[in-house]
């Protein structure tokens, strides 16, 4: 942290210290339990970090079920990055007032805030204190403004908050982050201020490690050898589509015995329960396995070890264990509302179906029955994973609306082409 001297008035470095760009990155929790959100936002810092920028990144100690077992108010630096986690007062808004003591005192340190998440006391609080400090942030809503969310996720007190603060929270940002132009058109329905720009999550497979894993999810769990496996990996939550994955698979037994559904998440206890009960009652329980959360070399063995991905959800930004999938040469299946699905049937790397249970069933009795054609999208998925989503294609296209965002006279808005074709000029 920069010392108090070494900063003018208004924050800003003065003019004798080095003018390394300094970003510091909000977001609630970074717990893994919470699924993509955590992991990206390490692996944004950790790239930016790599490229020369000077990258803070601050949370609670919130976890699913819990709290994290961290060292509150302290900097860990980790390859490059310092975080820092604070104390969380409460589990709704996950509100921790350490946190808001902290960015009121050092934001003004920083060019740039990027904020993680809406609907949130941490991204309130960042947009109060770097509108106070005249410090310009972006804000990546990471599918909070979806409709199914708007509609399903207590909508009556989402409505409210957005009318109170999330609206004015995206009227003061230099720039909204998307992820994929279906989340970028979904928040213009509510009547968010465009000033868009539509940057992928960026993902990477260890292809060393992958092949270090194989095999050995058979060794874990025995009944699966000799079988078609189908995974399933994300958070155990109702917008995943679930519901419509069980009866499906059974659909699919009748007719293919030999399959098998792996199940890799965790979620709210009673909507697990819930869950397998179901199962129990569609008589799929002894094709279906419940591995809870992996993490590691036990996540990429899953993937290793599977034949097809299937993520049926009814909302989803981006989709960041499809891109995950594909790097690691699975074919998938994903319903229409993944924010990219339009990536996976440009590119043939899969089936995209509706949320319709007849259609997730016909889709998956395809690939199942069909070895050549499931070796054919899994080479086009791995293909389009290294493409677009590689990491340093993504840090380039982050840099260049930073660059932008910092030298702009008045806020941005960028098409996904147009914020590819500025990273492609960037000399990082």
């Amino acid at each position: 942290m920069i010392p108090e001297e070494q900063r003018n008035i208004k924050g800003n470095l003065l003019p004798e210290f080095p003018l390394a760009l300094r970003v510091l990155h909000v977001i609630p929790s970074l717990s893994l339990q919470h699924g993509g959100p955590s992991v990206i936002v390490r692996a944004i810092a950790r790239r930016l970090a790599q490229a020369g920028v000077m990258v803070d990144v601050v949370a609670t100690d919130a976890e699913m079920a819990g709290r994290m077992s961290v060292p509150l108010d302290r900097p860990l630096v980790e390859q490059g990055v310092t975080y820092r986690y604070f104390s969380r007062q409460t589990r709704f808004y996950t509100i921790s007032l350490p946190l808001a003591s902290w960015l009121a005192k050092h934001v003004a340190a920083y060019d740039l805030v990027h904020i993680h998440a809406l609907f949130s006391f941490s991204s309130i609080a960042a947009a109060v204190v770097a509108t106070h400090y005249r410090v310009p942030y972006i804000v990546r809503p990471l599918g909070t403004l979806n409709q199914w969310g708007m509609i399903n996720r207590r909508p009556l007190l989402k409505q409210l908050s957005f009318r109170l603060f999330e609206r004015r929270v995206l009227a003061g940002t230099a720039a909204i982050h998307y992820t994929s132009e279906q989340e970028r058109v979904q928040a213009a329905a509510l009547g968010v201020p465009q000033r868009a720009v539509v940057i992928p999550n960026p993902i990477e497979i260890d292809s060393h490690a992958l092949e270090r894993t194989a095999g050995q999810l058979c060794l874990r769990y025995p009944q699966l050898a000799g079988r078609t496996v189908i995974l399933f990996l994300s958070r155990l939550d109702p917008k995943k589509g679930l519901d419509l994955l069980l009866p499906a698979f059974a659909k699919l037994l009748q007719s293919l015995p030999q399959a098998a559904l792996l199940i890799v998440g965790a979620g709210e206890q009673a909507y697990v329960q819930s869950l397998q009960v179901t199962a129990e009652q569609l008589g799929i329980a002894d094709s279906v396995i419940w591995a809870g959360f992996l993490a590691g070399d036990e996540k990429l063995a899953a993937y290793a070890g599977a034949n097809l991905f299937v993520l049926p959800s009814y909302s989803e930004n981006f989709g960041n264990v499809v891109v995950e999938a594909m790097a690691c040469g699975l074919p998938v299946v994903v319903s229409d509302q993944v924010g990219m699905h339009g990536e996976v049937a440009a590119a043939a790397a899969g089936v995209v179906v509706p949320c319709d249970v007849d259609a997730l069933a016909t889709a998956l009795v395809q690939l199942c029955s069909d070895g050549k054609l499931r070796q054919h999208m899994g080479a086009a998925g791995a293909r389009l994973a290294h493409e677009l989503f590689a990491p340093a294609a993504v840090t380039k296209q982050l840099l260049a609306i930073y660059d932008a965002i910092l030298h702009a006279p008045a806020p941005i808005s960028y098409s996904n082409e147009q914020s590819k074709a500025m990273a492609g000029q960037s000399k990082i």
